[in-house]
């Protein structure tokens, strides 16, 4: 081989690409996170249950079923007549005294029959007269408590008192009352009545069995 030959020949080998081993690595497939799992929905709050309705309290005894008598307090109203209004103490003699009337017989009325005669003796003095009267506290009226209560004798009834608050204004029943025997004497046309009390019933609320007591009732618990 001629010398100038070979040396081409080295120089063309010399210039070959040489080929890559190994292939460049592919680029890496982008990691996507996947998505947080949605939180659950807390379950919807349970909706109040609407509680019972209380029961209906026992609507007031009126006042002007009670007969006014000696030592009770009333309150005569006189609208628009502050000088002929106000408290007023019933005297021994049963009369009151009102400033442009003078001495008025009370007792032996209820407060609206009362009333009634004020408004009709104030006409010659005031046009129109509006009176009311109320029976603010009765002295001349009692009821008796005997047996297991804490304070036996008579009570002061006032205009609507029940069985439970006369007890309560008593100081209770002892602890050894038998609540399923208590009763109620009561004075009736001349006839005496033994009323039966479910004491326990009337303290659940029952207010039909909180029966309201009226003067001269006696409550025995055995």
């Amino acid at each position: 081989m001629k010398s100038g030959t070979f040396l081409v020949a080295v120089l063309i080998a010399a210039t070959l690409p040489c080929q890559a081993q190994d292939k460049p690595p592919a680029d890496p497939q982008a990691e996507h996170t996947a998505p947080a799992p949605e939180a659950p929905k807390a379950p919807a709050a349970e909706a109040s249950k609407p509680l019972a309705p209380a029961p209906a309290a026992a609507a007031p005894t009126s006042s002007d079923s009670f007969v006014i008598g000696a030592s009770d307090t009333i309150t005569v109203t006189v609208l628009k007549e502050p000088s002929e209004s106000g408290p007023l103490l019933v005297r021994p003699d049963g009369k009151i005294t009102v400033p442009l009337l003078g001495d008025i017989q009370a007792a032996g009325l209820t407060p609206l029959q009362l009333a009634d005669e004020l408004t009709k003796a104030l006409k010659k003095y005031i046009q129109d007269p509006n009176v009311s009267v109320i029976l603010t506290k009765v002295n001349s009226q009692k009821v008796y408590l005997i047996g297991e209560i804490a304070r036996i004798g008579p009570l002061d009834v006032t205009p609507g008192m029940t069985l439970l608050e006369a007890i309560s204004s008593a100081g209770g029943l002892t602890q050894y009352a038998n609540v399923k025997k208590i009763y109620i004497l009561r004075n009736a046309d001349g006839k005496t009545e033994k009323l039966p009390v479910r004491y326990k019933d009337a303290l659940k609320g029952n207010t039909a069995l909180n029966l309201v007591l009226k003067p001269g009732d006696t409550i025995v618990v055995p």
